[in-house]
C-alpha cells in the first residue's frame, strides 16, 4: 500500500461516524438506511461516508435487486494493521530494555543492601 493509500484510510477512520459505521458492519451487511438510522444525518449524507469507506478500501456494495448491501472489507484495515505492528514493535522492545534496566538497578541495590 502506498502512503498515499494509507494517508486515505486514515482519513476515513478519522471520523467518528465513519467508524461506527464499520463498528455496524462488522456485524454483518447492511443497507444504507440501515447504517443510517442511528444518525441524524441525510441518506445522501450516509453514502458520501459510504463514499469514503468503499475508496480507501474498508468497505464494499454489492447489488441485490434493489437492495446494495454494504460489507465490511477487513483486508482493507491490514495495511493499518501492519503499519502499527511495527512501532508495537518498537514500543515492545523498548519495554523489554527498560525492564532489563530496572532489573539490574533493583539487583545492585540489592547487592549494596547486604553489603
Amino acid at each position: 500500500m502506498t502512503a498515499d493509500a494509507l494517508s486515505e484510510t486514515f482519513q476515513a477512520l478519522a471520523d467518528p461516524t465513519r467508524r461506527a459505521i464499520l463498528a455496524r458492519l462488522a456485524l454483518g451487511e447492511a443497507s444504507v438506511s440501515e447504517l443510517g438510522a442511528p444518525f441524524d444525518m441525510s441518506l445522501p449524507a450516509v453514502s458520501r461516508h459510504l463514499k469514503v469507506l468503499e475508496r480507501a478500501g474498508l468497505i464494499e456494495r454489492g447489488r441485490q435487486a434493489q437492495w446494495r448491501p454494504c460489507r465490511l472489507n477487513g483486508e482493507g484495515l491490514k495495511p493499518v494493521f501492519d503499519w502499527v505492528e511495527e512501532y508495537r514493535r518498537f514500543w515492545e522492545h523498548s519495554f523489554d530494555r527498560l525492564e532489563a534496566y530496572l532489573d539490574e538497578i533493583q539487583a545492585k541495590d540489592a547487592s549494596d543492601e547486604r553489603h
